[in-house]
């Protein structure tokens, strides 16, 4: 009889703490969901009265990075529930639990969190078997090798689709992605002094093939320490010549008026007749030559521009990367979030299309980073499938989880140089 007590008593105990449980998580669900409308509140109210201001310009970098991120593991998920693979979450934001929900026959937890930056998704078996609990074919690491590599490219091609869309938007509203084409010399510049004439086309710049505009001004600000600009021209005619050309170095204020450098108005002598501060100029190198700004319009137009822009930006991509191994880049020339910031603030004053451009610039941006065979990215993983691909065996487990702690510290103190860099600038 006092067993059955105690039976009793203790049942009563386990239901109180079970409903003292639900009743925490019902409070903190509660704070969870003030807490995600608050903060959607702020955003709409800094995005309609705020504008032009620093907390708009960081406002949007954050949804530009978030959206970018959210479809990136997007991609993830999306593929690794078609091949069966168990994904413990996939969230929406981050931060604090709001509320979450589970389909019928799907053990997915589906959430949404308290901070809307970005998502996330939790894979079983990423590198390795981890979770006795889960059914081994149930597990990214034993799936087959094709299947693995297609849902870690997965992220990256959600990158890539999302800049290609962003791209035929901007063209279907009138863009041009100019040739190499030349459509006006400046009288007396370096380029007219060398001969160069319109209608004229640039096929190469120091050694680099040219056939867009964009690409041309990625090529000229590589390091040049002979400060002479090597150009392959093709003529209307279809003849080539090359020609060996010094660009004039000017400073150009705010205003946009343009000071020639030279032996006896030095860079100094400029700046001090003109009262020029810190951050109210720029040097510029002056050759003399313009491409079209003729703006087309139409579907046909605008996929040509997405493909043409899609292309050259990754090719420019890739030849910034190589470029910092060659030292023909320094560091200084990247960015981090300082910098981004600086550039979103630029950009918000241009108008709507130009974020619709860095938008897509840094989605391609953000796909090319993570396709690189560096430990720690998707490429870094996607490496170690190909090597079991020639070799036949996975590789070591513990090797392969130091190669990508290694590889993640390297980028961390790579963010960090970025980071001080931008300071610096920012300061300076």
């Amino acid at each position: 009889m006092a067993t059955k007590k105690k039976d009793v008593k203790k049942t009563k105990e386990v239901k109180e703490e079970v409903v003292n449980v639900e009743q925490l998580q019902e409070k903190n669900s509660l704070l969870s969901i003030i807490e995600l409308i608050a903060i959607i509140a702020f955003v709409i109210v800094v995005l309609v009265f705020f504008k032009g201001t620093t907390i708009y310009n960081i406002v949007v970098l954050l949804l530009m990075l978030s959206l970018l991120i959210f479809v990136h593991e997007l991609g993830h998920f999306i593929m690794a529930k078609k091949f069966g693979v168990h994904v413990y979450e996939f969230a929406i934001g981050m931060g604090p639990l709001v509320f979450s929900f589970r389909r019928k026959n799907d053990p997915t937890l589906y959430s949404l969190r308290a901070l809307p930056i970005g998502g996330f998704n939790s894979i079983a078996g990423e590198s390795y078997e981890d979770d006795d609990k889960i059914p081994k074919d149930k597990l990214m690491c034993n799936k087959p090798k094709w299947q693995r590599l297609l849902i870690l490219v997965a992220g990256v091609t959600m990158n890539f689709l999302t800049a290609l869309i962003i791209l035929f938007v901007i063209g279907l509203t009138g863009a041009s992605d100019q040739t190499s084409k030349i459509y006006s010399v400046t009288p007396d510049s370096p380029a007219a002094k060398a001969g160069i004439v319109t209608g004229d086309r640039i096929t190469k710049l120091n050694g680099h093939n040219i056939d867009t505009w964009y690409y041309l001004q990625v090529v000229s600000l590589l390091k040049n320490d002979s400060n002479t600009y090597t150009y392959e021209i093709e003529h209307a005619n279809g003849v080539r010549d090359t020609y060996e050309i010094v660009p004039l170095e000017c400073i150009q204020d705010k205003d946009g008026n343009l000071y020639y450098i030279t032996e006896e108005d030095t860079k100094e002598k400029i700046i001090e007749e003109h009262n020029l501060k810190q951050g109210e100029y720029e040097e510029s190198k002056i050759i003399g030559i313009q491409g079209d700004t003729e703006v087309k319009h139409g579907i046909i137009n605008a996929l040509k521009y997405m493909h043409s822009r899609f292309w050259t930006i990754v090719r420019s991509m890739f030849l910034i990367i190589g470029s910092l191994f060659t030292h023909k880049l320094s560091l200084d020339a990247l960015s981090g979030p300082v910098g981004m910031y600086t550039v979103v603030e630029q950009v918000t004053k241009v108008g709507f299309i130009s974020l619709l451009y860095l938008t897509a610039y840094l989605s391609i941006n953000l796909g090319v980073m993570n396709i690189l065979p560096f430990p720690a990215f998707d490429g870094g993983h996607v490496f170690f499938i190909l090597i079991e691909y020639i070799t036949g065996k996975k590789v070591n487990e513990k090797f392969e989880a130091i190669c990508h702690t290694i590889g993640f510290i390297l980028i961390f103190a790579l963010m960090l140089v970025v980071l001080y860099n931008d300071i610096i600038k920012l300061i300076g």
